[in-house]
């Protein structure tokens, strides 16, 4: 490679082989602790993540994933529904802060007692409800010097830390995790709408958060003293990973958890909810239930309205804690695929719904005709409404229109200061004509997810030939099964054998081809390794690792739409160093070490 010397070369890999980012996803929950720290979930900060660092450090990662790291709820462990200021208390240290004395070693063996059997299979709600407990003498034994940098923390993030604060007071009042089930009572109807008051409403709910803030000003300063907790540790964290040369990034979720539909409803369009459209991996599609802005409140980014100035927080609350993004379902940041709330059939109605930007003419969806940024002669009505070429062209004042929120991501991470990093963005099987287009205008890549390519479709958007240098290319993700699963499957199988002919291209010169394909097709273990190396050859600049596909696990992290105590809940061994080099031997894990080489001898 030019410019480099053979000595940079042999030290790593990469830059022989052009790739900008090798990155290691994890969400917290799956990061393993040191068995005298471990309460049954992992978190970022403690030992056992930090030594995790370390070792995918060494192995040739760059880069650290995250999922979103908000509150979650006692029912439902899935990150991409919590908060997106308030950060949860579940990624706590209960440890370190024990050995802090911020919390008794009398609280910390009854939270370990409590959780019964430390590590995989504690039910989630154990877990939260230990953890809910720690909270609470945490709080109660806080030194004069924290209650002083938790009032600080509030009077920063007072915006969303009251709302968030407020929201678990009146779950507690009103005996329900869900906003919209508080309107039984008159107080609670108003309470419903505090901060969304019709006009004539507007005094009463004034002057009931008035009343609210003072009766629980203790408790709010409570919140804010964890969610300072928080920080700190994230902040911590950030140096420890700038040390080991790791980036770090965050995940922005396209969905709102109730806190946020809650104090933010102001911002929601009526009437309609986000979902996923049919498409080829899921014909059915997926009615999300999301919220969705007002684009009536959006402005312009040089006059930005309430919407985008909410958008514009959470972004800038991200980059502090991150050095760069991963967006979540872009489509739903472009151009959202929506359909009618209240119906007795969400699935019928996510079927029949539509583009919320690129319907000037839906004789089902009249009212969005308004916020019509494509015109009717740029529509194709004889392709299905959600179908990549439904919108047909656009003029570059049109693409900047579509392009608003993601341009604010683009622009605050500019702003930071810090080196720039590339954004990930989560396009799968389909990208609509504008989406493109909004990627193209800041040269974005979409997701190659290699376990599901077409071996019969050579113009398939998920196989390795088609890769292009911005986009990333990865064997799953944390909705798919893991590759492992996959490739025991299809060993000795048709199926094994085409992809054993299919990956030999790549990975062997042509007088080797024949052979090698026999080895991948009857090997489960030389088929998920042959499958990264030519991965490591292909255009894409950023290569993801899922971390079950790292260490070859077969036990799935979620099934999408499954909600219960074990779903996302898989994590990395506290021995994983050990577990990791016991499934190496074996053949039976993602060998990064030799692939990187191999990748380089080709």
């Amino acid at each position: 490679m030019g410019g480099q010397s053979l000595d940079q070369t042999l030290a790593d890999p990469k830059l022989e082989l052009g790739i900008d980012r090798l990155v290691l996803q994890i969400h917290d929950a799956s990061f393993p602790s040191d068995p005298d720290e471990d309460l049954g979930r992992g978190s970022a900060y403690t030992r056992g993540a930090e030594r995790f660092f370390r070792w995918a450090a060494d192995l040739g990662f760059d880069t650290i994933q995250l999922g979103p790291r908000g509150m979650l709820s006692r029912g439902n462990a899935s990150p991409y529904d919590a908060t997106i200021f308030s950060r949860s208390p579940l990624d706590l240290p209960l440890h370190r802060l024990m050995e802090q004395g911020r919390l008794s070693h009398t609280t910390w063996v009854a939270i370990r007692n409590s959780v019964a059997a430390p590590g995989e299979g504690t039910p989630y709600s154990r877990i939260f409800d230990a953890n809910h407990h720690a909270q609470q003498e945490i709080v109660a034994r806080a030194s004069a010097a924290d209650r002083a940098a938790a009032q600080a923390y509030l009077h920063e993030h007072h915006a969303w830390l009251i709302p968030d604060a407020l929201f678990g007071i009146l779950c507690r009042e009103h005996g329900s995790g869900s906003w919209l089930d508080w309107g039984w009572s008159a107080q609670g109807a108003l309470d419903q709408k505090l901060y969304n008051p019709t006009q004539d409403q507007q005094a009463a709910a004034a002057a009931r958060i008035t009343q609210l803030v003072a009766y629980h000003a203790r408790a709010i300063e409570d919140y804010a003293l964890i969610q300072w907790l928080l920080s700190e540790e994230q902040r911590i964290l950030r140096e420890k990973l700038a040390a080991l040369g790791l980036v770090l990034y965050g995940d922005l979720q396209v969905g709102l958890s109730m806190h946020d539909t809650w104090a933010w409803q102001r911002l929601f369009l009526g009437g309609y909810r986000m979902g996923a459209p049919p498409s080829r991996t899921n014909p059915e599609g997926q009615p999300w239930g999301y919220h969705v802005l007002d684009p009536a409140l959006f402005g312009t980014s040089e006059e930005p309205g309430p919407a985008l100035e909410f958008v514009r927080r959470r972004i800038a609350r991200a980059l502090t804690e991150c050095d760069g993004v991963r967006i979540d379902h872009p489509h739903g940041w472009v151009d959202p695929w929506v359909y009618r709330s209240g119906t007795e059939d969400d699935l019928k109605a996510v079927q029949s719904g539509a583009r919320l930007f690129s319907s000037p003419n839906d004789p089902r969806h009249p009212e969005l005709a308004q916020y019509a940024i494509a015109r009717a002669d740029q529509v194709d009505l004889a392709q299905a409404l959600y179908a990549d070429g439904h919108v047909t062209a656009l003029e570059d004042p049109q693409v900047a229109r579509y392009s608003i929120l993601v341009d604010q991501i683009i622009g605050l991470q500019a702003g930071t200061g810090r080196p720039p990093q590339p954004v990930a963005s989560e396009v799968l099987s389909t990208l609509p004509y504008p989406v493109g287009a909004v990627m193209a205008r800041h040269g974005l890549g979409r997701f190659r997810v290699t376990q599901k390519l077409n071996l019969n479709e050579p113009a398939d958007v998920y196989r390795i030939e088609n890769a292009r240098p911005q986009d990333w290319i990865l064997m799953g993700t944390h909705d798919t099964p893991p590759i492992w699963t996959l490739a025991e499957k299809w060993s000795g199988m048709p199926t094994g054998a085409a992809w054993g002919r299919y990956l030999a291209e790549f990975v062997a010169v042509p007088a080797d081809r024949s052979s090698v394909a026999g080895q991948i097709s009857s090997s489960p273990g030389v088929l998920v390794n042959a499958c990264f190396t030519a991965m490591l050859r292909c255009q894409a600049r950023h290569l993801v690792v899922f971390f079950p596909d790292l260490f070859g696990m077969t036990a799935r992290y979620n099934e999408p739409g499954l909600v219960s105590n074990a779903n996302w809940s898989l994590r990395a061994p506290a021995d994983f160093e050990n577990f990791y080099q016991s499934r190496l031997a074996d053949g039976a894990a993602l060998d990064v070490r030799q692939c990187l080489q191999q990748a380089v001898g080709l």
